[in-house]
């Protein structure tokens, strides 16, 4: 399979941290690709390096086959960019920021008019195409500027997590347009903090430490290697906890998880056995331990980046790079 991003032993330096540590990771064509780490990863600096906005100091990457530094003019030909905040004139109508943008591309001006409306009708923004974007709510916004990003129809889309504060349903839409756009052959290099985003979007998920790549694979592939299926309890009184735990043993992969406060504790079932649900209830009310709430899950990513980062999404040092993305001054 083509590929639509290639990095290989990246490394930056910004200030006095090293941002990107040999950073190596690749997206075919036509694939959703997710960094996840923490502030300070290096996902925003990996970003600006691959859209060239800055140079690496080693390392090389690759757009669809173009350098992003000895080709950086074909590269820019050949991908789009959102970022965390909407970087769109609030005084200028929607239709005019496109058409503004299609005409920076060097269109003509009814091909810049045409895309515009165009790319407002598919963001579900046609009937606001002509009012001032300051009067837009935060999703239109976002819709509004994955557009100006769509402007040139680009082979390599990056977005930088582009569903940041936006509610529910705006992060739903946004969702089902992405997706729309990997259909028709766009390939995606998505950063984000919201796990679930890159659960539902990634074909692979690349986890990012200290500019370093700490592991790979598909969403399922990262799951099974965390381990198997979890049992999640809710006990009626919070002081039989201690003795639950020692109950819940023989049936547990490691150490349970648990809230002395709620009562709430999570044990990873040993070799998936599903029966060891029944029977541990049973155990339980033997004990006379009152049961309120009890539940069997698969992992999630969020079990994946805490096995492996040791933190949560967006807990970190960040850097320069990321402040200034932060701050929203940074490309």
């Amino acid at each position: 399979m083509a590929t639509g991003i290639e990095v290989e032993g990246l490394a930056k330096r910004l200030g006095k941290k090293e941002a990107l540590r040999g950073l190596t990771f690749e997206a075919a064509t036509g694939k959703v690709v997710s960094l996840l780490g923490p502030n300070g990863a290096g996902k925003t600096t990996t970003v600006r390096i691959l859209s060239t906005l800055i140079q690496p100091d080693s390392g090389n990457a690759r757009i669809c086959g173009q350098d992003v530094v000895q080709d950086a003019k074909a590269v820019r030909a050949l991908i789009g960019l959102t970022g965390q905040y909407a970087a769109v004139d609030e005084i200028m109508s929607g239709a005019e920021n496109l058409e503004m943008i299609g005409r920076l591309y060097r269109l003509s001006k009814s091909a810049a008019r045409g895309r515009a409306r165009e790319l407002l009708d598919r963001l579900d923004l046609a009937k606001v195409a002509d009012d001032q974007v300051r009067t837009y709510s935060g999703g239109m916004r976002r819709r509004l500027d994955l557009a100006a990003s769509l402007v040139l129809r680009p082979r390599v889309l990056f977005l930088d997590e582009p569903t940041t504060g936006l509610d529910v349903r705006s992060r739903l839409d946004l969702w089902a347009e992405i997706e729309s756009l990997v259909a028709d052959g766009t390939t995606v290099l998505l950063t984000t903090q919201y796990l679930e985003e890159a659960d539902r979007l990634a074909d692979e998920v690349v986890v990012v430490e200290s500019g370093q790549v700490i592991e790979q694979g598909t969403p399922a592939q990262l799951k099974r290697r965390v381990g198997g299926k979890r049992l999640e309890v809710a006990l009626a009184d919070p002081a039989d906890l201690a003795t639950a735990l020692e109950i819940s043993r023989p049936v547990a992969e490691g150490e349970p998880s648990s809230d002395p406060k709620t009562g709430h504790y999570v044990v990873a079932l040993r070799g998936d056995d599903i029966d060891a649900v029944p029977r541990l209830l049973r155990d339980l009310e033997s004990a006379r331990i009152g049961v309120i709430d009890i539940g069997l899950r698969e992992p999630t990513l969020d079990d994946v980046f805490l096995a492996m980062t040791g933190r949560a999404p967006g807990v970190g040092e960040q850097t320069p790079s990321d402040a200034a993305e932060t701050s929203g001054t940074g490309a």
